[in-house]
């Protein structure tokens, strides 16, 4: 039987030579995750099932990313819990402190998630690590629970949606510019319970943080995982990284797809969603003048080393616009130090930038850049629902980090053209 990326993955995890769409599943597990507003609960459904141990320790990890440093007693409880479950379980990939980076950029870093694996992650946006051809996707806590207690999870298996990338990109253009296209042209759902699989010579044209950024905005369009094939990119990043052996898939010629999408890039230009969802998309340079209050550059989507690269390159020997607020915040650990060694972190402070601790805060409205009613913020995130970062009567706009980068120096939203 023909099989997809997604229905070789799964097939594999249940011991079976083929499995076909809409087929409910005993999927084996190969890592499972959850952070501080996740675990806690997560926690409490675990010891409900009776069951003193996870499954294997060496197998989950915890990261306290989205209100860190904390920023008040709920969030100060939460992150104890996790650490007194972390010690009680032995559970080896327990990130706090100065060791906690963004949970869907430190993973990939740390090599804790690989090709043709199945990881959970009690986050929507696990669905990043499909950029490694790995078959990671959202749950909820109970579904984790049995997870951590059995390795194992229940699991419908998805159709699958093909995306053919073709065409060079242009200077400008990021993968988030690619995504927000392709959510522009689907919609939110209309990827809905299905595997994006990506494919095509343009898929060369892809950074492996052009990829991270897509696979993990899949789910923007109700995705249940993004899948990249595996290449010269994704085995220059696993080697040396990867902390189990792996298997790679590749989808057969007659795999059945229920529809395709043709995508290329070099018909494409920076874009921007506008309020309020991520298919609002609109070319930077149709959406007029709309001056913005912050510019928000990181989030799991677009705090790669590259991004800042990108953003430090357009603000060097610039300054970030009198009425704006700029936060700039590294995705790791090692990201930050990378930065501080190249001069990126110089360059953003003496553009007025404010650069934090690797932490998800603003992406979700937690702290570190809370909008106030009426605000407009322009975020490498990958969120602009009504009240996402703050106040309902604030106004969130995607794009990429030159756009963020551009817009923060001039004081509305801008193409990077402008300040090049």
């Amino acid at each position: 039987m023909p099989q997809t990326v997604a229905e070789k993955i799964l097939a594999a995890h249940s011991g079976r030579a083929a499995v076909e769409a809409g087929e409910l599943l005993n999927v084996k597990v190969d890592f499972a995750m959850a952070n501080d507003i996740t675990a806690p609960p997560a926690i409490a459904e675990f010891r409900k099932l009776g069951v003193e141990r996870v499954w294997d320790p060496d197998r989950v990890a915890l990261v306290s990313d989205h209100f860190c440093p904390n920023k008040d007693i709920p969030s100060a409880t939460n992150a104890k819990t996790n650490r007194e479950f972390a010690l009680e379980q032995g559970i080896k990939y327990h990130f706090d402190g100065g060791r906690v980076g963004i949970e869907h950029a430190l993973l990939p870093e740390q090599g804790l998630v690989g090709p043709g694996e199945v990881v959970l992650g009690a986050d929507s946006h696990t669905c990043t690590y499909g950029a490694l051809q790995c078959f990671s996707c959202g749950v909820g806590h109970t579904d984790l629970a049995v997870a951590w207690a059995t390795g194992e999870v229940w699991m419908k298996v998805p159709q699958s949606l093909k995306i053919s990338i073709h065409g060079r990109k242009g200077k400008w253009i990021n993968g988030k510019d690619v995504i927000l296209h392709i959510i522009g042209r689907i919609g939110v759902e209309g990827a809905n319970y299905m595997a994006m699989e990506y494919t095509g010579e343009g898929m060369a044209e892809l950074t492996m943080e052009d990829r991270f950024t897509m696979a993990n905005m899949s789910t923007e369009a109700q995705a249940k995982v993004g899948l990249y094939p595996f290449d010269a990119r994704t085995r220059e990043f696993v080697t040396g990284r990867t902390k189990r052996p792996f298997t790679v898939y590749e989808a057969d010629r007659d795999a059945r797809y229920v529809d395709e999408v043709e995508v290329d890039l070099s018909k494409l230009e920076p874009v921007v969603a506008m309020p309020y969802l991520p298919s609002n998309v609109k070319a930077v340079r149709e959406v007029g003048n709309i001056t913005i209050d912050q510019a928000f550059i990181g989030a799991c989507t677009n705090g790669w080393l590259a991004d800042l690269r990108v953003a430090a390159s357009l603000l060097k020997g610039k300054r970030v616009h009198p009425s704006v607020r700029c936060i700039v915040i590294p995705a790791t650990p090692t990201i930050y130090k990378q930065a501080l060694q190249e001069g990126i972190i110089q360059t953003l402070l003496d553009a007025d930038c404010a650069v934090s601790t690797p932490t998800c805060g603003p992406c979700m409205g937690g702290h570190m850049g809370v909008l106030a009613a009426g605000e407009r913020c322009i975020s490498t995130s990958n969120r602009n629902f009504r009240g996402r970062m703050g106040h309902v009567e604030s106004e969130l706009y995607l794009a990429s980090p030159a756009v963020a980068a551009a817009s923060a120096v001039l004081g509305r939203i801008a193409h990077p053209e402008e300040i090049a």
